[in-house]
C-alpha cells in the first residue's frame, strides 16, 4: 500500500511526456519508476499508442502494473496477463465519419489501425510527414473499411490539426466515434465513449482506486479527458500543448528535462 500522503495510483502518457524527443527514456526516469512501485503506487502508461506497438511500450515503462492502449481503447492488465477492454470501431461507421468531414474539410489523408499483434502495419494512404518509422500497407480506402477497426488518423491537407480537431469534435456525433489528436498533425478517430478517461476509469475499478487517488501526467489534447477524470493532481509537463497547460494544476519541466521524473523523485523524498 501506498503510504499516507501519496496517492494510490499514478498514470502517465509516453511521447512528449516520459519519453525524450529522441525517442529514449532516461536510465533515471526508469530509476526513479522502480521506486514508485517499490513504494507501493500503481503505474500505468496511459497512451494513444495501438496494441501494435505493445512491446515498445512495455520497453518504455518497464515496472507498469497496466497499460491504457488506444487512446483508452485497449486495457492490459500485466500482472493477470488479461486484455480488460477492447474496443472497435465498425468500418461502416468510419467510413461515414470520413465522408462527413471531407465534406465539410475537403480531402484527407487517411491511414487505419486495424491489426492488434506487435509491429502490424497501418492500411492506407503512406504519410512521409509521419514522425514515427511505420510499415504501411497502401489501400483504397474501401479496402481497409470493410470490417471494425481500432482508430483512424486523419490529415487535413491545408488545415491546422487543432482547427481540423476543432471541426472534427462538432461535426462527429460522439455517439457514434470519438475524436482527440495527440501531437502528429492528425485527428485520431476512435469508438466512441473512448479516452484516457473512460481507460483509465477501468484500471481504477479493477483495483479499487478512486479517482481522487489518481495522479496523471500528460502533454497533448488526448490526455484532456485523464485530466478531468483523475483527482489527486494534474501535472503538465512544460512543452506541453496550450489546452493541457491551461487545466493543469501543476506543470513540470519537459520530457527532454524528465520532467515526471523529476516530479516524482521530489514526491517521493517529502
Amino acid at each position: 500500500m501506498a503510504r499516507p500522503g501519496l496517492p494510490k495510483l499514478i498514470a502517465t502518457d509516453l511521447d512528449g511526456t516520459l519519453v525524450r524527443s529522441d525517442d529514449t527514456v532516461s536510465a533515471y526516469t526508469h530509476e526513479v519508476l522502480d521506486r514508485v512501485r517499490a513504494a507501493g503506487i500503481r503505474l500505468v502508461a496511459a497512451t494513444g499508442r495501438g496494441p501494435r506497438l505493445t512491446r515498445l511500450t512495455r520497453e518504455d515503462i518497464r515496472n507498469a502494473d497496466f497499460l491504457v492502449l488506444a487512446q483508452g481503447g485497449w486495457v492490459i492488465d500485466q500482472g493477470e496477463g488479461q486484455i480488460l477492454r477492447s474496443e472497435r470501431l465498425p468500418g461502416p461507421d468510419l467510413a461515414a465519419v470520413l465522408a462527413d468531414l471531407e465534406a465539410e474539410i475537403g480531402p484527407l489523408s487517411v491511414m487505419v489501425e486495424a491489426l492488434e499483434h506487435d509491429d502490424s502495419p497501418l492500411w492506407g494512404d503512406y504519410d512521409p510527414t509521419w514522425r514515427y518509422p511505420v510499415v504501411v500497407e497502401q489501400r483504397p480506402r474501401a479496402g481497409c473499411l470493410t470490417g471494425d477497426v481500432i482508430k483512424a488518423f486523419a490529415r487535413s491537407f491545408d488545415r491546422h490539426v487543432d482547427d481540423l480537431l476543432a471541426a472534427a469534435q462538432r461535426i462527429v456525433p460522439p455517439h457514434v466515434a470519438s475524436v482527440t489528436q495527440a501531437g502528429l498533425n492528425y485527428v485520431e478517430i476512435c469508438p466512441p465513449g473512448v479516452d484516457k478517461g473512460t481507460g483509465l476509469a477501468v484500471v481504477a475499478q479493477a483495483v479499487g482506486v478512486d479517482p481522487a487517488d489518481v495522479l496523471v501526467f500528460g502533454d497533448m489534447p488526448n490526455d484532456l479527458p485523464m485530466f478531468a477524470w483523475a483527482g489527486w493532481s494534474r501535472v503538465a509537463v512544460r512543452n506541453a500543448h496550450p489546452t493541457v497547460l491551461a487545466v493543469a494544476d501543476e506543470v513540470t519541466l519537459t520530457n527532454d528535462e524528465d520532467g515526471v521524473a523529476v516530479y516524482l523523485d521530489r514526491l517521493l523524498s517529502r
